[in-house]
């Protein structure tokens, strides 16, 4: 039996799809109590066979379960289990108080409407929780669910539902940094006659003081449009107020163009300035369909590969998730296996090999050799255990990424490899994913700060007329 004596807390009553989507869910209620009914288990036990992330995540989901019960007599099962158990493996540990997880050990039974049966798993979670909400009248039962479908029945039934919240990076994704600010002509008019300068390594160094550094962090970028044009990026930020900015390549112009492509505008030059830069690891670009984020990470790859020999080979891989019908399996190896779904690659390649920039056909043929020799396509399925050494990867469509598998991408990079992640999380076909919880917007957020990353979002599209006015109406 539920204890009532907990009048100012909540039982949340979890979908299973919570518990796929996130292991760690048990632990993330804080002084609340949680209630599994039985089809939740059964769920979870039918969906632990595979290699998918979310097999992984139900296994994961009955460790932590089988933890909690390795010291519990059977006969106090009734009373709930501590949720006290570290989060092994995750560097987290619970917040103090917390609360009880209770397993259903008795048929709770309610009516529900003709019209939703109750052989459903949905229509029987329904039903538990509707008899839960008429046994327990001084406690509020709510329902936590990723399936939009539920949370409505569940409301015309009466009951209070929710979606889980807890994976959500932001609460808004305009709040997302953009990595780069826009000066104005004021700022000259503060700094300019107190700025101290000086040349390093063909750089030149600039020390700002002021309020308006609060904000800064390092690897943002900077433009100040008047009156002079003037690029930068911040190295430094000190809690006295100063910080160091160091002068930047102007990709706009055609004598700093990369592969035979320059930048179309600003944001596109901040972008090819942190895929060039030796001393950031991680890049993350986002932008809508159009703005160049493939085009020019390839072009930096190459010039890296093949021209400076910074890195051995470029990686690239994706999720394979369709955006119509599915068209089965493909044949062949893993190389080939994942060669449609890399249709941007190819796309792309076809525009760097006519940027003949001097090179002519010895850059077209070069460029038709690195499709067999220094591209590599592998396949997300198969990356857990791997070591990148120095190498350039690229994850493209990281919209579609948890933070869970993100994490396990990023962790694959040995010493010398850049790792660079594309997307645009106004396109996520991912189920159960949004805009705040997708794992792109999680490492845009989290690597903000860090010295070797950089972020930048493309907000201009430059692919044709047609396509930038579709992505504004459409």
């Amino acid at each position: 039996m539920i204890a009532t004596t907990r009048k100012n807390h909540c039982l949340f009553v979890l979908d299973t799809n919570v518990l796929m989507h996130d292991p760690t869910a048990l632990y993330r209620f804080m002084e609340h109590d949680i209630y599994l009914p039985m089809i939740v288990l059964e769920e979870l036990d039918a969906g632990k066979k595979g290699q998918s992330e979310t097999a992984r995540n139900v296994r994961q989901v009955s460790r932590f379960l089988d933890e909690m019960l390795a010291d519990i007599d059977i006969g106090t099962l009734d009373q709930g289990l501590p949720v006290q158990t570290a989060l092994r493996g995750q560097g987290e540990q619970p917040a103090a108080p917390t609360g009880r997880l209770f397993l259903q050990t008795h048929e709770e039974k309610s009516e529900l409407p003709v019209s939703l049966p109750g052989n459903r798993a949905d229509n029987q979670i329904l039903g538990i929780t509707l008899a839960l909400k008429e046994r327990i009248s001084d406690r509020e039962v709510i329902l936590v669910s990723k399936d939009i479908n539920l949370r409505i029945k569940a409301t015309a039934v009466g009951l209070k539902a929710e979606d889980y919240h807890n994976d959500q990076v932001l609460d808004d994704v305009s709040l997302l940094h953009t990595g780069y600010e826009i000066l104005g002509p004021d700022f000259w008019e503060a700094h300019g006659q107190s700025l101290e300068s000086w040349q390093a390594e063909d750089r030149v160094y600039y020390r700002v003081r002021g309020a308006d550094t609060d904000e800064w962090y390092p690897n943002l970028y900077l433009r100040l449009e008047a009156p002079a044009p003037f690029t930068a990026v911040v190295r430094e930020v000190h809690d006295d107020g100063t910080a160091v900015l160091e002068s930047i390549t102007n990709f706009e112009q055609e004598r700093h163009s990369v592969w035979g492509i320059t930048a179309r505008n600003p944001e596109q030059s901040f972008a090819l300035n942190a895929l060039m830069d030796p001393s950031i690891d991680f890049v993350s670009l986002l932008g809508q369909a159009g703005t160049g984020k493939t085009l020019l990470t390839l072009a930096a790859a190459l010039t890296q590969v093949l021209e400076h020999k910074q890195f051995t080979e470029i990686v690239m891989t994706r999720v394979t998730i369709p955006v119509g019908e599915d068209i089965g399996y493909l044949p062949g190896t893993e190389e080939e296996k994942m060669t449609p779904w890399m249709g941007a690659l190819m796309d792309n390649l076809e525009v760097l090999a006519k940027t003949d920039g001097g090179g002519g056909s010895w850059e077209r043929a070069a460029t038709n050799d690195l499709l067999q020799s220094r591209i590599k396509i592998r396949s997300l399925n198969f990356m857990r255990g791997r070591t990148f050494q120095n190498k350039f990867v690229i994850i493209d469509e990281a919209q579609n990424l948890t933070a869970k598998q993100m994490r396990t991408l990023i962790t694959r990079a040995g010493p010398g490899t850049k790792m660079v992640c594309l997307g645009n999380v106004a396109q996520i076909d991912t189920p159960y994913l949004t805009e705040t919880s997708s794992g792109l917007t999680f490492v845009v957020d989290r690597f903000r700060g860090w010295g070797h990353g950089a972020h930048v979002t493309l907000a201009r599209g430059e692919r044709s007329r047609l396509a930038e006015f579709a992505a504004e109406v459409l």
